[in-house]
């Protein structure tokens, strides 16, 4: 089969050629149909691959620690065959997939084989998947709509930790996938949604779809902008979706704050915080984790384990399910956001794409796609 790689060493992206994978316990095997290009994600990680050695240990200060005790217990030639060895090991791309369930593991119970589900996969062919990774999808749902749910679902559980409620002002900062998804479920939960991006297309695509959009480019001051559409309130919440090194997105969100105003980053910025502005406010700032409780808990994903709804009311598989509930039900348009579709095969094309100015969702057909 094949399946998208990047070297870290070199940032080269490849199309290898892999065994197909056999699922283990609690997990399903999935011939893919479709899957969709994480631009934020899958552009940061092309850019650190491309990086040299040094602009990888800034980008990575933590690592460049584990380095440095490891080099003290290990020596230099040990801890230099080391880092060299992680850097040269391909790193399989991609966590949004659609397809259809062709083999069962040993203990799974929900899934049957022959159910199209959307699941964190791979950009493979086939992707081997936990069960509580995956939702199943129902006929009215198309493989093109259903392969927005892992995004959909990063955007919603950042909106469950802002916790907004009827008729709130909330900013939205950055109008990638995320952003313009999480932005349209914050308008059908009753907010009144604006947003700031520097990109003119995706500023246009976000009034279109009926959010007060203001383009950085053409305005130099978005404060003002947001203390006028508040009548100098400020907002009631900022989810931040950006993509940046730099901390402004966070500085801007605690001065359009109104007091106790809440902050999410679901994106990736810089996070060097200003005291006084936070202090002044009584504001409060959270980062969101992934597509919601169970992610990275080895008894949900490995296990199976599932929470128990009483007591853990949204899961990453209910997230899932909300997402594809929300896209049947018209409050969510996907449609417009597909820039591009193309075969695995012509995988160079979307990576070469990914910083055109209003592009937005890329798709990856594979082959005998349902």
């Amino acid at each position: 089969m094949k399946q998208v790689f990047q070297s870290l060493s070199s940032g080269e992206i490849s199309l290898i050629e892999k065994p197909l994978p056999s699922p283990k316990k609690g997990q399903v095997l999935i011939k893919s149909s479709l899957s969709l290009l994480s631009a934020g994600t899958e552009r940061s990680l092309v850019d650190f691959g491309k990086s040299n050695l040094i602009q990888k240990a800034l980008k990575q200060p933590d690592k460049v620690k584990e380095v440095i005790d490891k080099t003290r217990t290990d020596g230099l030639i040990s801890t230099f065959n080391s880092v060299q060895s992680k850097l040269d090991e391909p790193l399989p791309l991609g966590y949004c997939n659609v397809g259809t369930i062709i083999k069962l593991g040993e203990g799974v119970k929900k899934l049957k084989v022959g159910q199209r589900v959307v699941s964190n996969g791979y950009h493979a062919e086939f992707v081997s998947v936990s069960e509580n990774l995956c939702a199943v999808l129902s006929d009215d749902i198309k493989d093109s709509q259903a392969v927005f749910t892992v995004l959909g679902s990063i955007g919603l559980q950042g909106i469950r930790l802002l916790n907004p409620t009827f008729g709130e002002t909330i900013l939205v900062s950055g109008l990638g996938i995320i952003g313009i998804l999480s932005a349209q479920i914050l308008k059908a939960n009753g907010c009144r949604v604006i947003a700031l991006d520097p990109d003119k297309q995706k500023c246009k695509l976000a009034q279109d779809l009926g959010i007060d959009c203001l383009n950085l480019n053409e305005n130099s001051d978005p404060e003002k902008w947001c203390q006028n559409i508040t009548n100098n309130i400020g907002v009631d919440g900022v989810l931040i979706t950006a993509s940046t090194k730099s901390s402004d997105p966070i500085d801007l969100a605690a001065k359009v704050s109104r007091i106790r105003g809440r902050i999410v980053l679901v994106g990736v910025t810089g996070l060097e915080i200003r005291r006084d502005l936070f202090y002044k406010k009584e504001l409060t700032f959270q980062i969101s984790c992934s597509y919601g409780p169970g992610r990275y808990d080895e008894t949900y994903e490995k296990f199976g384990n599932d929470y128990p709804l009483p007591y853990v009311r949204w899961t990453v598989q209910r997230n899932y399910e909300t997402i594809l509930n929300a896209i049947l039900n018209g409050k969510l348009d996907v449609k417009s956001l597909i820039t591009e579709r193309v075969n695995i095969r012509n995988y160079r094309m979307i990576y070469e794409n990914m910083r055109k100015q209003g592009s937005i969702a890329s798709i990856i057909e594979y082959d005998e796609s349902f």
